[in-house]
């Protein structure tokens, strides 16, 4: 999918049919927002060639790299990826859920902004409605601006993500607590991967958009760079919690792994209670069991009675002591 829009002072915001007149939208007077999203890569190096980008840069966002930041002759670019947590019953279990992203790249020269993604994205469809009620804070700013905002809302959405992470954690920290079932383990390790992907995403675009906080661009307006600094701040926000929750998950691993070793221990525990009791028995079913006809006592009618009641107390007593010691 393909539109565009421009802002002037003396027309406001104007919609252009980005896919029949492009070259129109890109000529217009006023600022020029065009956006490409859910398209094929002809759509992407079409808009490429009217604004003059790089073919390699479009290739980054199709690809899927790392976040980053490039600034260029007459434009600035910067990758990021949003983010989002899903389910995946197909190749997941029932408790497991993954974190998707998809690459939003960001374009903007002097008087001109364009985002290409590869899929449909909710945070970037706000920031186009808000453009369609004619916002006096995006385009009317200058294209820096509108590539703020674009990024401001993508990095928002990690805050949302990162929160339904630390209700997993939540959840998990209770439940090692009461049982070591394998599944546990295998829901320790999804977290796991979920605050290592996130992680991976989260560090380069902390360091892509702190090229623009810094205001190395010549795109970027010194008005403008402050709001940047917002956003690069929210990702030292976004690097941190997933230092902690990551912390958080290793610890909820090392109780589990404890737990389970505590548990071992008073199974191995009752376990030789129960040979040591059995052991004074088999050796008085072993000696009394031998056919030595000199044998004491074979010819005494009590001498079985007498070893099967001597066989008992022995168990007894030995069973009232591992008691006491608290191995029962």
């Amino acid at each position: 999918m393909l539109d565009a829009v421009v802002y002037d002072r003396d027309h406001g915001v104007r919609e252009f049919d980005a896919a029949a007149s492009l070259d129109a939208a890109r000529d217009a007077d006023g600022t020029t927002w065009v956006r490409a999203h859910e398209t094929d890569r002809e759509t992407f190096d079409r808009v490429a060639e009217v604004f003059g980008i790089h073919a390699l840069a479009v290739e980054d966002v199709v690809n899927n790299v790392q976040p980053k930041a490039e600034e260029f002759q007459n434009y600035t670019f910067c990758l990021v990826k949003a983010t989002a947590l899903l389910r995946d019953d197909a190749e997941t279990p029932a408790f497991d859920e993954v974190v998707r992203d998809d690459p939003v790249g960001v374009f903007f020269g002097d008087d001109w902004v364009v985002t290409m993604s590869t899929a449909r994205l909710p945070s970037v469809d706000r920031v186009r409605q808000a453009v369609a009620r004619e916002d006096e804070r995006l385009l009317q700013r200058g294209p820096d601006f509108t590539a703020y905002r674009v990024l401001d809302v993508v990095v928002d959405g990690y805050f949302d993500v990162l929160d339904d992470i630390e209700a997993s954690i939540e959840d998990l920290e209770e439940l090692v607590l009461v049982t070591t079932d394998i599944e546990v383990l295998e829901r320790v390790n999804g977290l796991r991967r979920e605050l290592l992907a996130f992680r991976k995403l989260a560090w380069p675009a902390r360091d892509a958009v702190g090229v623009l906080a810094r205001g190395d661009p010549d795109q970027v307006a010194p008005e403008t760079e402050k709001y940047f600094r917002d956003v690069a701040d929210h990702l030292v926000q976004v690097v941190d919690l997933v230092e902690t929750y990551r912390e958080l998950v290793r610890g909820s691993r090392d109780i589990y792994l404890n737990t389970l070793s505590q548990s071992t221990n008073e199974v191995m525990k009752r376990l030789t209670v129960v040979a040591v009791i059995f052991l004074p028995l088999t050796f008085f079913a072993g000696l009394f069991g031998m056919n030595f006809e000199t044998m004491p006592e074979l010819g005494w009618p009590y001498a079985y009675h007498a070893a099967l009641f001597g066989m008992a107390a022995v168990a007894a007593v030995l069973a009232l002591y591992f008691n006491e010691q608290g191995y029962l």
